[in-house]
């Protein structure tokens, strides 16, 4: 899993049939100090996060485990978990 904050939400006129009622949101990955690394990707949401929070996502078939109708979603990366808190050893 990687930590990433959500930027934006994607608005998809048609989506495959597996991915109704699954939002679409904007994730920038970020490091443990909230920095941003790399380019933002599109994640799946079915936990309900939204813009600005810090959540975990995981990417390939992984990202899909927390999506509905997992076995057949057809979804790159997908939103696990949202962060309550980051915690960083003095």
């Amino acid at each position: 899993m990687q930590l990433g904050k959500i930027i934006g939400t994607v608005v998809a006129t048609q989506k495959q049939d597996t991915l109704q009622g699954v939002r679409l949101m904007v994730v920038q990955p970020i490091n443990g100090d909230g920095a941003p690394v790399g380019t933002p990707i599109v994640a799946g949401d079915a936990i309900g996060a939204g813009v600005g929070e810090v959540i975990f996502y995981a990417k390939s078939k992984d990202g899909s485990f927390a999506l509905p109708l997992q076995e057949e979603c057809c979804c790159d990366a997908g939103i696990s978990a949202i962060v309550d808190t980051i915690y960083r050893k003095q």
